[in-house]
């Protein structure tokens, strides 16, 4: 076993920062645009658009208020049903609670980890008329069975949500994460691949839809010389200096996802011939490796190599790992929804019981990553 800690702690992941973001920040104080207004939150809307190929992007606090718009924009109200991803955080449904309406969650499939486009159908008919929108969340940064899931939901007349807020750079059939639902969005967290430190971005090919929702994130106030609303708003628009750390970060995209893909590949090469599977995705698609998981093989983990001693041994060693998301249905709050699920098997829970996120930090050195790949296999070994 490794005696000596890591000096400074390795995260799972932390922001990469550039020169650029401290030069869109200084313009927006040498230019006294400090509130949500300005040119960063122009430039990174329309340069947003320009990647991802939706032609509508609004600049918010947070993906969570994204998450909340799109709710609202889809037309959700209280009582009605809206079909959740099961395994993601609780940002991605919670938006649905905030409109009284109720969350119903689908099982993964194994592929990809992601909504089961065959439990999904079974809850649209279980749940016909009464659905209202189907949210999906990509998880780890790869893009689900979208297709399919695409499919049903123009079959049944019912909007579709992409999260991406994991998933931005990441490619389906060579369309861009961040274009493929009806409403979608995407996060500048902190962790995730670019960061405006937070924030996040609601897109949409409705131009009219993204403008509504344009005003509700400003108190939606009305156009007259005075104070005047005629429905309820938010304070959720972004800020022009978070705009311009996103907008710089967003210059390093490609660098970015290159860097994150390294860090998964290290990983499946230095755990060859050990009981464990890397976070996959099918032939169609190209994840943006934002978080590098495994699952580890079950005879391994009933011999006591589990997630748990592998997450608190990194941490002994001043790294930081985490178990896969706690599926929403086995969450506290949430113990009273529906749960749909193909056969017997109830995938999402078999993925959260083996699976863990390893440190997938972008400032993490090779060195750094080889000796987590080392103490990592020790414990399988000892």
């Amino acid at each position: 076993m490794i005696k000596e800690k890591f000096e400074n702690k390795v995260w799972l992941a932390s922001p990469y920062i550039h020169e650029e973001e401290r030069k869109y920040v200084k313009e927006a104080f040498d230019t006294n645009w400090m509130s949500t207004v300005g040119a960063n939150i122009n430039e990174l809307e329309k340069n947003i658009c320009d990647y991802t190929g939706c032609g509508n992007a609004l600049a918010l606090s947070s993906g969570t208020a994204a998450l909340h718009l799109a709710v609202k924009m889809a037309g959700v109200e209280q009582g009605d049903i809206v079909l959740c991803t099961d395994m993601t955080f609780s940002a991605t449904v919670n938006p649905v609670v905030y409109e009284k309406a109720v969350p119903v969650f689908i099982d993964s499939e194994r592929e990809t980890w992601n909504m089961d486009p065959k439990a999904l159908e079974k809850a649209l008919i279980k749940y016909k008329g009464k659905v209202k929108a189907v949210i999906v969340a990509e998880l780890y940064g790869t893009p689900a069975k979208n297709d399919e899931i695409e499919n049903l939901c123009k079959q049944s007349g019912v909007p579709l949500i992409e999260d991406a807020a994991e998933s931005l750079g990441a490619l389906y059939k060579g369309r861009k994460a961040g274009a493929l639902g009806d409403i979608n969005v995407i996060s500048f967290n902190g962790n995730k691949i670019i960061t405006g430190t937070s924030g996040g971005m609601l897109l949409s090919k409705d131009k009219s839809l993204i403008d509504h929702a344009r005003k509700l994130s400003t108190q939606a106030r009305d156009d007259a010389p005075w104070y005047q609303h005629s429905e309820i708003g938010y304070n959720y628009r972004m800020s022009n200096l978070i705009a311009g750390v996103a907008r710089g970060q967003l210059e390093h995209l490609e660098e970015h996802l290159a860097g994150k893909k390294a860090i998964w590949e290290r990983y499946a090469a230095g755990f060859e011939g050990l009981p464990v599977q890397m976070n996959s995705w099918e032939e169609w698609a190209e994840p943006n490796y934002w978080l590098s998981c495994f699952i580890i093989d079950e005879n391994a983990f009933a011999a006591g190599f589990t997630p748990e001693k592998i997450r608190t041994t990194l941490l002994e060693y001043n790294a930081e790992s985490r178990p896969i998301w706690k599926p929403m249905h086995m969450q506290p709050v949430f113990a009273d929804c529906d749960y749909i699920q193909t056969g017997e098997e109830n995938i999402c829970e078999d993925i959260f019981r083996r699976g863990l996120c390893l440190p997938s930090d972008l400032n993490m050195t090779a060195e750094q990553q080889d000796t987590i790949i080392e103490i990592v296999k020790s414990l399988y070994n000892a």
